[in-house]
């Protein structure tokens, strides 16, 4: 595997910046940081980026999440070890990362809704966004197939 597949970091620095600037807004959107972590890995585990899914599980760890929780996270709808808020977001994320599994977005929005104020759902939203950004872009660097 070639070291530099892609070379998006020194060829499109500004959109990677502008990236990071979405991260550092996220950061402030009053989201609790172990929500993000959940969502982060989960997409990061549907993508099969293993390099986000490491960094995920790690930076999950270091705020202290519960190794159950991080070790059921890919049968979260068979466990009950989410809050019904952490599962519909989860939902949302497994919604917007799939296409063209028919999910219902309306209804799932609306369980968003009994959880999350709309800013926090637009913050979800983009949390979904980034890390399916970013898990192309590392997929794209390190994994031999796809």
């Amino acid at each position: 595997m070639s070291a530099n597949r892609i070379t998006i970091y020194e060829t499109a620095a500004k959109a990677v910046k502008a990236f990071t600037d979405v991260e550092a807004f996220l950061d402030t959107a009053g989201l609790d940081p172990l929500l993000r972590h959940l969502i982060k890995l989960r997409v990061s585990q549907i993508n099969g980026c293993a390099f986000c899914v490491n960094m995920h599980i790690r930076e999950a760890r270091e705020d202290n999440e519960a190794e159950a929780r991080l070790d059921h996270l890919v049968v979260w709808r068979h466990v009950d070890d989410y809050t019904p808020a952490e599962r519909a977001a989860l939902a949302w994320a497994e919604a917007l990362t799939t296409s063209g599994t028919g999910e219902p977005l309306t209804a799932l929005h609306r369980d968003l809704a009994d959880h999350f104020s709309q800013e926090h759902i637009d913050a979800i939203t983009l949390v979904v966004v980034m890390i399916n950004t970013w898990n192309r872009i590392q997929i794209a660097l390190h994994n031999k197939k796809f």
